[in-house]
């Protein structure tokens, strides 16, 4: 039971700006300490210069509504030029799509667009999606929206998606296939190519979830690194999710998704015409869309530019190779499968998961001011590390190594996993 004893109600007289600022200042002393790069994920630390930018900016759009943008033709204009950008970097010459509040949001409209499609182009009422149970939890949460009935298969030995055992799976009321580049819990791509095939043989859509790798595996390539196949130049990728908010280093609220083609992005769109207050048209989850996000994601992009994201990716990956090499050179600690871009889940090695407690060890690094999920099967502690984690590798593995002294045999009563907002 929820206890509203406390509840908070508005203050009878205005508190002041100075006032404000203290109290809300107070409220953050408990915050993940992410501008010391000893959070590995949530926020994405692009720099100082980085930040000044999207600061001057947000400022300029704090107040505008791309809810329409008839009234605000500069938030068209952002969105269309940052859409165009993106879709420049993940080969989509003929690419089509919307700024979105954040992966989930991509996601909802991936799935809603292959619903419409199915039921449009083939007549599907009742629609299925197969995905690999790595694919992120918000294909779940649409499913759960739009009725869609998912079938949910086991990874790999590897963590990578299961073509064979999805095959086994798709229907002709199938509407979606689902990979990612990268999946999130242990940082590897799916078997792309496979995947696309395997819905097209059916006519259904497949999406690319790259909300974690798509401001990442493309400076990758360009960086000389062997990066699999994974976006429009896949044929059957039908959709493709991308972060800026994540490794594009651009304040939160900011996502993209893109289609094929005009054709298919027309299945995401809401048109209603038969309402009192007008003709009513509304491109994703979204009525009133807040302009600072839109506006500060534009501003990063052109801040970075192709050069400062090669850097920026330089600096991450290098990163994640060191942390990779010293978690694996300390005894008891193993990373799972083989993380191919920013993200890397670290367990107890093979022969000591009687001995070695993860969840014990992320909670003794908390205690030292670190940062990290949790996640299960199997247990580990997830890191998602980008070029702000990079002065403070050694200082972690270091902390991390005497952790795993410290802690010894003890075990962590608390075996919860929350990846969560709930109260």
């Amino acid at each position: 039971m929820v206890c509203h004893a406390h509840r908070m109600a508005l203050p009878q007289h205005g508190m002041s700006k100075d006032d404000i600022v203290e109290a809300l200042s107070r409220k953050r002393e408990r915050d993940a300490r992410w501008s010391e790069g000893r959070t590995f994920g949530m926020v994405y630390d692009g720099g100082e210069a980085v930040h000044e930018v999207a600061e001057a900016v947000a400022l300029m759009f704090l107040h505008e509504n791309a809810l329409n943008t008839i009234a605000f033709p500069s938030l068209g204009e952002i969105q269309r030029e940052v859409c165009d950008a993106t879709a420049a970097l993940v080969h989509g010459d003929t690419a089509a799509g919307f700024m979105t509040s954040g992966g989930t949001e991509s996601i909802l409209c991936s799935v809603k667009a292959a619903r419409e499609r199915g039921k449009a182009e083939r007549g599907i009422t009742e629609p299925e999606m197969v995905l690999p149970e790595s694919a992120h939890a918000a294909f779940h949460k649409a499913a759960h929206y739009f009725g869609i009935r998912t079938h949910k298969v086991a990874v790999r030995a590897d963590y990578r998606a299961d073509v064979d055992a999805m095959a086994a799976c798709v229907s002709d009321n199938t509407v979606l296939v689902v990979g990612s580049a990268p999946q999130y819990p242990q940082g590897v791509v799916d078997p792309i190519p496979d995947l696309a095939q395997l819905a097209a043989s059916v006519g259904a859509s497949f999406h690319t979830d790259a909300c974690m790798g798509g401001f990442v595996l493309p400076f990758m390539e360009m960086l000389g690194h062997d990066v699999p196949p994974w976006d429009f130049r896949v044929d059957g990728v039908t959709s493709i999710s991308v972060d800026l908010h994540k490794l594009g280093y651009t304040p939160k609220g900011a996502s993209v998704i893109l289609h094929r083609d005009k054709r298919l992005r027309q299945y995401q769109t809401f048109v209603f015409d038969d309402w009192l207050g007008g003709f009513y048209a509304s491109p994703n989850m979204q009525g009133t869309r807040p302009g600072l996000p839109m506006a500060t994601a534009w501003a990063v992009l052109h801040h970075l530019g192709i050069d400062g994201y090669l850097q920026l990716t330089r600096v991450t990956i290098e990163a994640r190779e060191r942390l990779v090499a010293g978690v694996r050179a300390i005894e008891g600690l193993a990373v799972l499968g083989e993380p191919e871009a920013q993200l890397m889940a670290i367990a107890a090695a093979s022969g000591y998961d009687d001995r070695i407690d993860v969840f014990a060890i992320g909670d003794a690094m908390q205690a030292r001011g670190w940062f990290l999920d949790r996640q299960a099967p199997p247990d580990s502690l997830h890191a998602t590390i980008s070029a702000g984690n990079a002065p403070i590798v050694d200082e972690y593995l270091r902390d991390l190594a005497g952790c795993v002294e410290q802690v010894g045999r003890l075990r962590a009563s608390d075996r919860s996993t929350n990846y969560a907002t709930l109260e």
